[in-house]
């Protein structure tokens, strides 16, 4: 039973009729006739009513044009603006059939009407005024109208193709921000797709017009010219009825065909000049022309002034200039009213709000991450030519989230002026915090290690770490990679750049804001946790202690240990740098591997007992924690001895790690972040089980390595 019922529309379904619904019939037979009635000859009947039919149609085009809000609303113009010139041909054709073979028969009722109601004079004075007339509507036509249109048109979608990769851009940037969800992002691209498509077609269907006033000119002659001869030469008529008959019945036709395309190109013109304007046409006139009252103030007493000139129709020009005057008075009021009203509105809402809702907010957000590009970079957010790099954004988000615990807000891309064509930048809460430069259609080509052969090209610095590099062309990418060089495409350059910067700068993206959301989605699985947590140290307190941990690169997913770790020593003491030790004593076979082999074996350097003892009796305590205060000569043979231990490490592929006491720990780490920023520093207690330790080196300097 259930079988028998099928939805509708569906393919095959019992009951479907096999040719299709009436509108899918419709319109193939109407386009099929049309062409048809070219060659095959109609009755005069009939081409009165397809006339009749394509001046209703021609008016009611001109009707929708006139009440759509936004071109793009009809975007079939173009095709039905094919269509109709194509049926006025047509009936163009069928109508010089009729009147080169029947003549002074010829019955036509609206050629006829057109011919002598339209003129308004009869003999050849009429036919004087009617070809006058018919060659009036042509200039205008042809010359003022279809030609402006078509030069709009063409302005048009010029700029909407010039300036779609911007606003694809803008699109992405609102999205990435969150402005917008993704189906609004999606409808909008889609939106932008029709009109960039809809002005396109425009442009060439303008050209339909001004071929159409061509071929009404031509078919206007050859109706004249090929009557006459006929009427003498066949008809055995005297010329002069032979002209009067044909001329008038020519220029009726003329004047019937043309009317029609006045109306489609007037439609055309009205369409490709308001696309900036919303609403319909009547809208905008009632609101644009009813801004002011002075100018009709204005207007009202010029037409005064003329009508007190000597000779000027003062009967015509003072009721005329009473209307404008009644107008602008009207005007007046209503501003009036709607300024009072607004007044006592906003005095309405003052009483309930502690400001006024018009003044602009006294906080000015700033993106939490944003990338700004120069104009010339613009083709790696452009959707038409692939977009590889917004997806590459939102791998480094997602990768960045799993390895660092820390959601990564959407990036804000837009476009900086400022900037140079080839220039990006990344901004995190305002503040540049790295930028550099890409050469489009070039690889990057770093010299990570030794390479086999040096390969010519524009030498420069690898933005993301620094490292020597060359931009060579497609032609040589082959060679570099053979050679030993990592070559990068500039999408992958700025992406690797990002995650570089997210990993150095991840504590300044965490916020209170962001440590709240982490607190709240983990209340939902872990509330006793959370709620001891912050009951023992308050939100800045977690903060701190997170952001220790992402400042030496530490992943915080594990945030549930961390919030342990937080809730057993906070009632001990609350001091952040105390609280982040502990953390990382809570992680330590995360961070332990993090640093290990396959095979758990972790290599570290170790500190002499007495550089170790140093850095303990140096300390100083400051705001943001303790930092080691060593004298210029021995921080500069510190940083010697280390920088040669860490090389040597890095020569044998080992991960520099340097091992101490807790106590000095911090001290050590503090020492050297500026010079070397990817040093890992490891206490004694944060060595888990089952890690198996190698000392490789011990760190002296040198007057003690002398002693």
């Amino acid at each position: 039973m259930a079988d028998s019922v099928r939805a509708p529309g569906a393919v095959g379904g019992a009951g479907r009729n096999p040719f299709g619904t009436i509108q899918d019939m419709l319109i193939p037979l109407g386009v099929i006739t049309i062409v048809m009635m070219i060659v095959i000859p109609l009755p005069t009947v009939l081409l009165d009513t397809l006339m009749a039919f394509n001046l209703i149609l021609s008016l009611l085009v001109l009707l929708i044009v006139l009440y759509t809000r936004k071109a793009v609303d009809f975007n079939l113009f173009p095709t039905v603006l094919l269509v109709v010139t194509v049926f006025g041909l047509a009936l163009n054709v069928s109508s010089t059939r009729l009147i080169l073979t029947q003549g002074a028969r010829f019955d036509g009722r609206m050629i006829r009407a057109f011919s002598s109601f339209v003129v308004g004079s009869g003999g050849a004075e009429g036919l004087v005024v009617g070809f006058i007339i018919f060659i009036v509507i042509i200039a205008v036509q042809a010359v003022v109208i279809t030609k402006g249109a078509t030069r709009v048109s063409e302005v048009a979608a010029r700029f909407q193709l010039d300036g779609m990769p911007q606003k694809q851009m803008s699109i992405e940037a609102e999205f990435n921000s969150g402005s917008i969800t993704e189906e609004e992002a999606q409808a909008r691209k889609r939106e932008l797709e029709l009109e960039l498509s809809f002005y396109g077609s425009m442009d060439g269907a303008s050209k339909f017009i001004s071929g159409n006033v061509k071929v009404g000119i031509f078919i206007t002659v050859v109706n004249v010219l090929g009557g006459v001869i006929i009427g003498t030469v066949m008809h055995g008529e005297p010329v002069s009825q032979a002209i009067s008959n044909y001329i008038s019945f020519s220029v009726g036709d003329g004047l019937l065909s043309q009317l029609p395309a006045l109306l489609i190109s007037t439609a055309m013109g009205i369409v490709v000049t308001r696309a900036a304007a919303p609403g319909n046409l009547g809208e905008q006139v009632a609101v644009q022309f009813s801004r002011d009252a002075k100018v009709y103030w204005v207007a009202a007493g010029v037409l005064v002034l003329f009508a007190l000139l000597p000779g000027f129709p003062w009967y015509v020009l003072i009721p005329m200039a009473a209307l404008v005057g009644f107008y602008a008075f009207h005007i007046g009021r209503v501003k009036q009213r709607k300024a009072g009203f607004d007044q006592m509105m906003a005095k309405s809402q003052d009483k309930g709000k502690p400001r006024d809702e018009g003044e602009m907010s006294p906080v000015v957000p700033l993106d939490a991450l944003s990338l700004e590009l120069g104009y010339g970079l613009i083709p790696l957010v452009d959707k038409d030519k692939g977009a590889e790099l917004l997806e590459r954004l939102q791998g480094v988000r997602r990768q960045s989230g799993l390895e660092l615990g820390l959601v990564i807000p959407k990036i804000r891309i837009i476009d900086n002026i400022m900037l140079e064509p080839s220039e990006y930048c990344f901004k995190i809460k305002g503040v540049d915090v790295g930028r550099g430069k890409i050469r489009i259609g070039y690889y990057l080509c770093i010299k990570t290690g030794p390479v086999t052969e040096e390969i010519p090209g524009e030498e420069t610095l690898d933005p993301a770490f620094g490292l020597p590099s060359i931009w060579v062309g497609e032609d040589r990418r082959d060679e570099a990679e053979r050679a030993g060089y990592t070559v990068v495409d500039p999408p992958t350059i700025i992406a690797t750049h990002l995650t570089e910067i997210i990993k150095r700068h991840a504590q300044d993206i965490l916020g209170r804001q962001e440590t709240q959301a982490i607190l709240e989605t983990l209340r939902k699985e872990y509330p006793v946790v959370v709620e001891e947590a912050q009951t023992a140290a308050n939100l800045g307190g977690i903060q701190k202690v997170l952001q220790g941990l992402l400042r030496e690169r530490i992943s915080i997913r594990n945030s549930v240990s961390i919030l342990e770790a937080v809730a057993d020593y906070a009632p001990v003491s609350r001091d952040p740098e105390f609280l982040t030790e502990k953390a990382r004593q809570a992680l330590s076979m995360q961070i332990c591997q993090q640093y290990a082999d396959e095979k758990h074996v972790l290599r570290v350097l170790m500190l002499d007992p007495a550089l170790e003892q140093m850095f303990i009796d140096t300390q100083v305590a400051t705001s943001s924690g303790r930092i080691s205060a060593l004298d210029s000569q021995s921080r500069s043979l510190w940083l010697r001895a280390l920088s040669r231990s860490v090389n040597l490490m890095q020569e044998r592929g080992w991960s520099a790690v340097i091992c101490c006491s807790e106590a000095a720990r911090v001290l050590v780490k503090s020492s050297t972040e500026r010079e070397i920023p990817h040093l890992a520093v490891l206490s004694v207690a944060e060595i888990a089980q089952g890690v198996i330790l190698e000392s490789v080196g011990q760190i002296k300097l040198e007057n003690q390595a002398a002693a």
